[in-house]
């Protein structure tokens, strides 16, 4: 391997946004390693240094490409020459394609005692410098800005997110001359704008950090470290306090900063009046501060903000900053203050200005469907009458603070505005919880809706929109899926699974008649054939990413039990059977399994018992027996228990095939005992399909 040195790439700019910066931060690794590799230049690991103003790779890197020897073996020499020794046509593609003549070609006998010819080159070693001066260039021009376009500057074409105002290339000590959009390389960076302004030299890449250290920017594991460091602090200092800081909004403070100095400021007592949802979205989402939570869980007057200046000038900044966080919080407070004055009943009745989807109508529209469909989902789920009640009311008002001047400013509080709303209202906690829960779950992971109401609710206004979108033949495809469904299929699953305990197949219906009601004309068993389905393959999916094997949900899949809850549990007992009681699930497949091969489904299951013998009689009575315990622990949940049950049946149908010729001569005997076996496969087939199970 050829001698390396170390080796730095740093393109300086103006202040880039976190979210460009994140994304090339990904890509230009990638990049690098891409355009070392096809230069054939020998490389170590290829590590990123970034701050709002630089992106910048290090890495160590050949002084030179390696000096190759190329042979490649071309056609048999006598295929590559005539006779007379002439090169053939063969000989002088091969030569063409290898960039030489045929005169150049080389005879000689390979491994396998056969003359060849080949084609031999020597590739000296390249360089390194003229070959990274180009490869600089281009990743430059390969970053790509999502959602960002390109800014251009100077005399030139050439764009990047920000403007380039200096290039640092270094290969050891050496200046990789590099020059884009009018900016030539050297070897200075520059530092933080206030704590080290100006160009500072770097003598070689291995002292480049510690330039940018002295010069007052740090790496982003530093500024991490720091900044987790400093919240810990106060934390600590406040007695189990706790700082909210969300992961998204973390990202983005470490990535607007190059010097972090942790600092906590304060607003006004009378803000805390405020829900603090939309105090704490106006702090993370226009200011990027942290709110602060005593011990106890209540929000506190305090919020960390990440300064980025002379230390020595905390004050200032704090002040500075408290301002602005005033000013905000005043718009917030005058949001909320305002909405209190204007009854849930005006809002509602503002929804009707308001499209939901082009075909399905209004706001208000889905607000009496999913008010309607709630009663339907309270009565499936066999809920107490004042639940009911709570969660109608519930979704009566559950779409109203859209029209709010809160939520039209913080949108991500729908929902929970509308759950302050109707408290201040007067309505019971019931009612309120279940209209600030109704969006949830929202994401994987997220909480489920409190209370039974909200529950309700929460399903109503998503299982209407999932049917409405069928309904007008637009479900979700491969690439789209602009409302949602997906999600919302889920979500439906989850709180019918640990909520609720019913099924969705008859709140499919329900959904669909108010649309029907509504005007929306559309063919509903298919459209409720095609929901279903639709669901059913989310459950599906969600068994397999519980750990699942495939042929277990595939054969519950392929019974009668739809109900989510029962369809995991049931799912979950056979995975378990196999796992850890093999004779039971042997005995389970076998007794399935020889039924099945012989059943005819075509002539029923009607046994007629005069023509049956004993051994015959002690199966039909087993199937019998089996099916009403079957039954039995379907309805108590005991899904061990059916395991158990049908597990029950290999002696009895074991007996019947050693004892008893299934294929007897008379027509009548025979096709008794088909039907004797069509109702033992039957016991099974409700359950599931044992014949998809692998052993």
């Amino acid at each position: 391997m050829a001698e390396t040195r170390s080796f730095l790439f740093e393109i300086g700019t103006e202040e880039m946004p976190s979210a460009p910066l994140m994304n090339a931060v990904k890509q230009l690794p990638k990049l690098m390693c891409a355009g070392l590799d096809a230069a054939g230049l020998a490389h170590g690991e290829v590590r990123v240094v970034s701050s709002p103003r630089r992106l910048a790779v290090l890495s160590a890197v050949a002084i030179q490409t390696e000096a190759v020897h190329d042979v490649k073996r071309g056609p048999a020499a006598n295929i590559a020459f005539d006779g007379d020794g002439n090169p053939t046509k063969a000989a002088e593609g091969f030569a063409r394609k290898c960039g030489m003549t045929a005169a150049e070609l080389v005879r000689r006998e390979d491994t396998d005692g056969r003359e060849y010819v080949f084609a031999e080159k020597d590739i000296p070693a390249a360089p390194a410098l003229p070959l990274l001066s180009s490869i600089c260039h281009d990743v430059i021009a390969k970053l790509e800005w999502p959602n960002y376009r390109s800014q251009r500057w100077g005399s030139t074409h050439d764009g990047f997110v920000r403007p380039i105002r200096w290039i640092c290339a270094l290969l050891g000590e050496e200046v990789i001359p590099v020059q884009y959009a009018d900016v030539t390389s050297g070897n200075t960076t520059r530092g933080h704008r206030i704590l080290g302004a100006g160009d500072h030299v770097v003598a070689n890449p291995d002292v480049y950090e510690q330039v940018l250290e002295s010069a007052g920017v740090l790496t982003e594991e530093r500024r991490r470290e720091v900044i987790a460091e400093g919240i810990k602090a106060i934390e600590d200092q406040r007695g189990g306090a706790h700082v909210d800081t969300p992961a998204k909004v973390l990202n983005e403070v470490v990535n607007l900063c190059e010097w972090p100095s942790v600092l906590v400021g304060t607003f006004d007592e009378v803000f805390l009046n405020v829900p603090h949802e939309i105090i704490c979205e106006s702090m993370l989402s226009n200011q990027r501060y942290f709110p602060i939570y005593d011990s106890e869980g209540n929000l506190t007057r305090e919020f960390v903000v990440v300064g980025n200046g002379r230390p020595e000038c905390a004050d200032a900044i704090i002040d500075g900053n408290e301002r602005v966080v005033r000013a905000r919080l005043y718009d917030a407070k005058f949001f909320y203050d305002e909405d209190l004055k204007i009854p849930l009943e005006e809002f509602r009745g503002r929804l009707a200005n308001v499209a939901f989807q082009e075909k399905l109508g209004s706001v208000l529209q889905k607000s009496e469907r999913i008010e309607k469909l709630a009663a339907a989902i309270a009565e499936e789920a066999a809920l107490d009458a004042q639940t009911a009640e709570d969660a109608c009311r519930a979704a009566h008002l559950a779409k109203a603070d859209l029209v709010s001047s809160a939520v039209i400013e913080f949108t991500s509080q729908q929902g929970v505005m509308g759950g302050y709303y109707a408290k201040a209202a007067g309505e019971n906690d019931q009612v309120a919880a279940a209209i600030r829960d109704h969006y949830r779950p929202r994401f994987a992971g997220d909480e489920l809706p409190q209370g039974d109401a909200g529950c309700v609710v929460a399903v109503a206004d998503k299982l209407d929109t999932i049917v409405g979108m069928f309904a007008i033949d637009e479900p979700p495809t491969g690439s789209k899926d602009p409302f949602a469904l997906r999600r919302s299929a889920i979500g439906v699953l989850n709180i019918l699974r640990e909520r609720l305990g019913c099924g969705y197949e008859a709140l499919v219906r329900a959904a669909l008649k108010l649309y029907a009601e509504q005007g929306l004309s559309f063919d509903e068993d298919a459209v409720a054939c095609a929901v279903c389905s639709f669901i059913h393959g989310r459950m599906e999916q969600m068994a397999r990413d519980e750990g699942l094997s495939a042929d277990t949900v595939a054969s519950v899949s392929a019974g009668s039990i739809t109900v989510p809850t029962d369809f995991f549990c049931l799912a979950h007992a056979l995975e378990d059977a196999r796992a850890n009681d093999a004779e039971t699930f042997d005995n389970l497949a076998t007794a399935y399994a020889r039924a099945n091969n012989l059943r005819n489904a075509e002539l029923g299951s009607h046994v007629d018992e005069s023509l049956i013998n004993e051994v015959e009689h002690s199966l039909f009575c087993a199937v019998v027996q089996a099916e009403g315990r079957v039954e039995r622990a379907l309805f108590e949940g005991d899904f061990g228990g059916v395991i158990a049950e049908l597990a029950s049946l290999r002696k009895p149908i074991d007996l019947f095939f050693d004892r008893v010729k299934v294929m007897d001569d008379d027509a009548a005997l025979r096709d008794n005992r088909l039907r004797l076996l069509n109702r033992f496969v039957g016991v099974f087939a409700n359950i599931a399909d044992f014949a998809v199970l692998g052993k």
